[in-house]
């Protein structure tokens, strides 16, 4: 049972991973320096950053949920 708990966990974390490596790839296609004030470019990595983060962890929660309905499914039966 605990070990259940562990591979989740673990698949998670490398799911969440995984996902924000992805979108840190696909949002640095974006020219943002017409965006960014001047000066203001450490500020403008750290919404890079955050924004990265959070499309990764919903990508990541979504392909999980998904994962674990899936799973559920046959218990319909």
């Amino acid at each position: 049972m605990l070990a259940g708990f562990g591979y989740q966990a673990l698949i998670s974390i490398i799911s969440h991973l995984i996902f924000i490596i992805i979108t840190w790839w696909a949002l640095q296609s974006l020219n943002i320096d017409k965006l960014i004030k001047a000066n203001h470019v450490i500020q403008a990595r750290v919404l890079l950053i955050f924004l990265t983060i959070a499309i990764g962890s919903l990508v990541s929660n979504f392909f999980l949920d998904y994962l674990l309905w899936s799973q559920q499914l046959p218990s319909l039966f």
